[in-house]
């Protein structure tokens, strides 16, 4: 596979071309950003243990019947991955309250939700990815009913599959964020990434914080943090 020139730089990747049009190459990087783009720094090597990550959880999705847009990890940092057209909704899954959910709704962050629940915000930096419901999506042209009731399935069983694995490994997902784009024939798949850049996850027995919040909230341990989540996936995938 031919890489060629580059189509996007992103917060966290960089997109190429390839010789095939409907393959894409994706590049991780360890830049950090928070509070969209507000603040910035580094994260020395979470471009490897994202991309590898997200690769591993993708396949493991797929063979559950979530269709992803993953092809082939090329090497640590660069994964061949189906090109999509993005939808621009950006789909949170919540299983405990935390983060911007607590400060909204004034939830103490660690409140267990008695079912998963679900929001959608406008993937726009310059309006600072506003929150907007199933209508406003629709009456913007961002996606069909039909579409939406589709990413929301997909997105339900997602997080089935992944609490139970990551509680497999000791971890609890509190919440995380998903993406999704069409291949040429319309039909959806599961975009992005799937890493501690986009997932809330607890160690479950301390609470202990084993993600971006770490980075967030400047905590320290970042990058110790994201090789412990790697380690014990590689455990258990």
């Amino acid at each position: 596979m031919e890489k060629r020139e580059q189509l996007y730089e992103g917060k966290a990747k960089k997109v190429f071309a390839t010789d095939d049009p409907e393959l894409l190459i994706v590049s991780y990087k360890d830049d950090a950003t928070a509070f969209n783009g507000l603040k910035k720094g580094t994260i020395s090597g979470k471009g490897v243990i994202n991309n590898r990550m997200s690769n591993l959880l993708m396949q493991m999705l797929e063979k559950s019947g979530i269709p992803t847009h993953f092809v082939e990890e090329l090497s640590e940092r660069e994964t061949l991955v189906k090109k999509v057209s993005i939808v621009p909704l950006e789909v949170i899954i919540r299983n405990i309250a935390a983060g911007s959910f607590s400060k909204r709704y004034g939830r103490d962050e660690g409140e267990v939700f008695s079912a998963p629940t679900i929001e959608f915000s406008y993937k726009n930096d310059e309006l600072g990815d506003p929150l907007l419901n199933e209508y406003h999506a629709i009456a913007l042209g961002l996606a069909t009913k039909e579409e939406i009731e589709t990413i929301k399935r997909y997105a339900f069983e997602t997080n089935r599959l992944l609490k139970a694995f990551w509680a497999e490994c000791g971890i609890t997902l509190v919440d995380f964020k998903l993406e999704f784009g069409k291949i040429s024939d319309g039909s959806i798949v599961l975009a992005d990434e799937i890493s501690p850049d986009t997932c809330r996850l607890w160690d479950s027995k301390t609470g202990e914080k084993l993600d971006k919040d770490r980075f967030r909230r400047d905590l320290g341990g970042t990058e110790e943090a994201y090789a412990e989540v790697m380690k014990r996936l590689t455990e258990h995938i």
